[in-house]
């Protein structure tokens, strides 16, 4: 029903910058929240950006600064702008977004997750 495929993760040397987009598809009548974790080897899930639909941005300490999240409506994408990487950002990143969609028993509202996109930052 509802997809999410994140895409602009790779390979940077510390210092560098990359641009995650979070591209939602599906039948979908609005996207309420969406947000950013990233996973890194051996470690849990963790919670790095949030942006609700017409609220406060939110980041983690670690990033604060840092990154940035940002949405574009009309597309129903998300995006994380990362700059001044460090080796400690690499990780699995996953977008998270709370979608309100046309489900088959009408109108739904249900958390999605994207399958990850690497983001490795060398030193």
């Amino acid at each position: 029903q509802v997809q999410l495929v994140e895409s602009g993760g790779g390979l940077v040397q510390a210092g560098g910058s990359l641009r995650l987009s979070c591209a939602a598809s599906g039948r979908i009548i609005s996207i309420d929240n969406m947000a950013w974790y990233r996973q890194a080897p051996g470690k849990q899930r963790e919670f790095v950006a949030f942006i609700p639909s017409g609220g406060i941005t939110n980041y983690a300490d670690s990033v604060k600064g840092r990154f940035t999240i940002s949405r574009d409506n009309d597309k129903n994408t998300g995006y994380l702008q990362m700059n001044s990487l460090k080796p400690e950002d690499t990780a699995v990143y996953y977008c998270n977004a709370d979608v309100v969609s046309n489900g088959n028993y009408g109108r739904t509202r249900a958390g999605y997750w994207g399958q990850g996109t690497q983001v490795t930052v060398s030193s």
